[in-house]
């Protein structure tokens, strides 16, 4: 069994709000606003880096779950934005946790990548006890090599957030997953070395609003729980146009999706579990129906996650 014991989140201090955004690439404030629902997002100051983030993101969610690092089995890290080809931030983050020996595994997926730490690390916490999920994202710096590209470089911020997946207690069981991949589509979203992000956002959203709602779908057939009955859906922040194409393809009214994305813009695989972070803080009480854990992102994978109370 597994189960979800804490959130953890942190943002750097610096607000980019839509009228700077507006200045640096030649539109203006409210055609962003239109596009993408964002109002703001944050930048991480020039000494902090995927792994510092990470380990903010990672104390926070510890002392939410009121445990020390020592007592941590297992580290993975997601982030599709980190400084070098290798290693990733995963053995950086353990060393400043001061965990070194735990196993610290990186996953470079984009967008997706804290979904499928949470459903793997669901699978290995019979075998290395409470696992730390974080995804760590500086995307200002990816969008920074090509800020004329407005439609791209409007959407991203940076940050971090944390999950703890324990064996023993928790205040929701993690019950099923699906996770899926498609390589067909791998070019539409890419950050190639030294190039600036590529992204066919038709495409990307084409892609998106068929495969989340499936995946969901999916998930709660599997396990026969309607739509209606979840309490909160818990998605990667990319668009709230997505969002919002999510929740009219369930039946679902969209106040059961959380959403955080008009303050931070899109952090990659960081923003499910910010948002999941700032959900929890708002609803401390034992969850009084399903929830549903679901992102997409470059690969293309995406997928879904079922915890219940």
């Amino acid at each position: 069994m597994a189960y979800l014991r804490a959130f953890g989140a942190y943002l750097p201090s610096r607000v980019v709000d839509n009228h700077e955004m507006a200045a640096a690439t030649g539109t203006d404030a409210e055609y962003i606003l239109r596009g993408s629902g964002i109002v703001e997002r944050r930048y991480a100051a020039p000494d902090e880096s995927v792994a510092s983030m990470g380990i903010l993101a990672a104390k926070d969610c510890l002392e939410n779950a009121g445990l020390a690092a020592g007592e941590i089995g297992m580290l993975l890290v997601a982030s599709g934005s980190a400084e070098r080809r290798f290693p990733g931030p995963a053995s950086a983050i353990g060393a400043g946790l001061g965990i070194n020996g735990v196993p610290a595994i990186d996953l470079p997926i984009a967008s997706a990548g804290s979904l499928f730490g949470m459903a793997l690390a669901a699978h290995l916490v019979p075998a290395y006890g409470n696992a730390l999920v974080i995804g760590s994202e500086a995307m200002s710096r990816v969008v920074e090599r090509d800020p004329a590209h407005r439609d791209t470089c409007i959407l991203f911020g940076d940050g971090a957030g944390a999950c703890i997946v324990s064996a023993q207690t928790g205040f929701a069981e993690i019950r099923d997953s699906g996770l899926s991949s498609d390589g067909e589509f791998a070019a539409a979203l890419r950050l190639d070395f030294d190039a600036p992000l590529a992204m066919d956002g038709r495409t990307i959203i084409l892609q998106a609003s068929r495969k989340i709602p499936r995946a969901i779908t999916e998930l709660l057939e599997r396990n026969r729980i309607p739509p209606a009955a979840v309490k909160a859906f818990l998605m990667h922040q990319a668009n709230l146009n997505l969002i919002a194409r999510v929740a009219q393809a369930l039946a679902v009214p969209e106040d059961r999706f959380f959403r955080n994305i008009q303050r931070y813009g899109n952090t990659s695989s960081a923003s499910m579990l910010i948002a999941a972070a700032e959900w929890r803080g708002q609803n401390p009480a034992a969850p009084a129906g399903p929830l549903v854990f679901a992102a997409f992102g470059a690969g293309l994978h995406w997928g879904a996650l079922l915890a219940t109370p």
